[in-house]
């Protein structure tokens, strides 16, 4: 069990994040349009997994519009911004801010996505959802990027992540 911060408190996380050289673990998402979005849909391509706790806070919102602006046109590339929220919720704040270079997706159905990737928030307000964190996959699935934010208000590096695609 690993910890990060919430507001300056610890944060106790649960499962096992991944590191550089690893292949990445298999999930199923929800995708937007509500059908079953998988780490096998993805091969072949690069892709940013944004993972935060909710796209209603500023912090996170601020990383879903960073990640559209600056990787969007990225070519063979997949910008997965993933969190609990449900997808009615994510397609609306897409809506409104006009993002469309990226994809929502969701771990509500799924629950040990945020243990299977080391970002299960198990303590705290923000119980039950997931720790901020990028993790950046070649098209064969290998890690290449892996950063879990110290503090959960604190965005992540996204020139780093970047620059590892």
């Amino acid at each position: 069990m690993s910890q990060v911060t919430f507001q300056g408190n610890p944060v106790s996380v649960s499962g096992t994040f991944p590191a550089a050289g690893q292949q990445a673990p298999e999930f199923t998402l929800c995708a937007a349009d509500l059908t079953d979005l998988t780490s096998e849909n993805l091969k072949g391509k690069k892709v940013v997994l944004n993972i935060f706790p909710s796209v209603d806070t500023p912090v996170c919102a601020a990383s879903v519009k960073a990640f559209n602006e600056k990787a969007a046109s990225k070519e063979n590339t997949v910008i997965l911004c993933i969190s609990a929220d449900l997808p009615f919720a994510t397609g609306r704040f897409c809506a409104a801010e006009g993002i469309e270079g990226v994809q929502m997706a969701s771990f509500f159905r799924n629950t040990e996505f945020a243990e299977a990737y080391g970002v299960n928030l198990n303590e705290g307000a923000l119980k039950g959802l997931a720790t901020r964190a990028v993790v950046c996959l070649n098209e064969e699935g290998l890690v290449v990027h892996a950063e879990r934010v110290a503090e959960i208000t604190e965005e992540p590096n996204y020139d780093e992540a970047l620059a590892a695609l």
